[in-house]
């Protein structure tokens, strides 16, 4: 449960701030320039901007470092600080903040719930007790997916962060309106004190690289994301085409058929045993790598794949098969 151990600790820092409303495009471009600020600095690994949704009512950001001191750097820059006064016009309200520090992974893109609590020093054991029982207890749950606890950041952040884990929105609910929850919440009534935000992300379960059935998040750039999955969709709509040619059936219905049959073949084939193999290290570089030869390295994977893919397509139904 607690994020330790010998590796390098890499640093996130999740910010949420709520939007006025009718400013959200401005507040959106305003965001992505601070993002290519941050960008600039040293131990930079990615940024990711997640609209409001149902379950997560404010924007949020978050900042991926190789290190705390890194992350911090940025944090207390005077360039941030310089984009954040620009935007305050955007701003319905001050933002809040939660930074992790580990050597594992970030939060994973399903539906992560990120918990703060302050926790006087004399009480960290009862804590750790008290979480021990509602890891236990949320573990019973269908769709729960693991927990993380981290300790406060020094220098960043005071509060102890948990982040756990459930495959969808109706799983999570399930948990977070029980009457289970509840009742460790009642034990642990000194520690009532806390914040909890709902990152939900789009993609899902499509770009996942760790082993043993793990996920991993989104790539940082959305560019990489389109052309990954550009790489995946071309030869599933041409295949599933092909197989459905012969039925012969009317545009609408054949699009409808198709489109659904692609979605399945893309989340449980195509993205996890085809793309996510093949493009992985550009999607997710390696954070000595340098930049540069990565990004030509994966555009030229691409580039090839989708050559490769383009050829045999044009020989299968031009050369051997003329679709009716």
């Amino acid at each position: 449960m607690n994020a330790e151990g010998n590796t390098p600790a890499t640093a996130t820092a999740i910010i949420g701030q709520k939007v006025l409303p009718g400013k959200e495009r401005e507040y959106e471009s305003w965001q992505e320039g601070l993002n290519a600020a941050a960008a600039g600095y040293p131990g930079f690994l990615g940024a990711e901007i997640s609209a409001p949704t149902p379950l997560q009512p404010d924007w949020v950001v978050v900042y991926r470092f190789d290190s705390v001191a890194h992350l911090q750097a940025w944090i207390n820059s005077g360039t941030r600080q310089t984009h954040l006064d620009a935007g305050a016009q955007y701003f319905d309200g001050p933002a809040t903040q939660q930074v992790v520090s580990s050597g594992v992974r970030p939060p994973d893109p399903l539906v992560t719930v990120v918990v703060t609590h302050r926790v006087p020093p004399d009480r960290t054991d009862d804590f750790l007790d008290w979480q021990r029982r509602m890891v236990q207890e949320e573990s019973r749950f269908e769709g729960f997916r693991g927990t993380e606890l981290f300790r406060p950041v020094e220098g960043l952040q005071e509060e102890w962060t948990t982040l756990y884990r459930y495959d969808n929105a109706e799983h999570l609910d399930a948990w977070l309106t029980s009457p289970e929850r509840q009742a460790i919440l009642a034990e642990g009534e000194k520690f009532s004190d806390f914040g909890l935000r709902t990152i939900d992300n789009s993609f899902g379960s499509w770009f996942a690289f760790e082993g043993d059935d793990e996920e991993a998040p989104p790539p940082p750039s959305e560019t990489r994301t389109s052309l990954a999955v550009w790489v995946g969709l071309y030869p599933t709509v041409v295949l599933l085409s092909l197989l459905l040619a012969p039925a012969h059936m009317p545009f609408w219905i054949n699009l409808l058929v198709g489109n659904l049959l692609s979605s399945f073949v893309m989340s449980f084939l195509t993205m996890p045993y085809y793309v996510n193999p093949l493009l992985g290290r550009w999607l997710r570089p390696p954070p000595d790598e340098p930049a540069a030869r990565n990004n030509l390295r994966g555009l030229g994977i691409v580039a090839g794949t989708m050559v490769f893919w383009a050829v045999v397509f044009y020989l299968v139904t031009v050369r051997v098969w003329t679709l009716p």
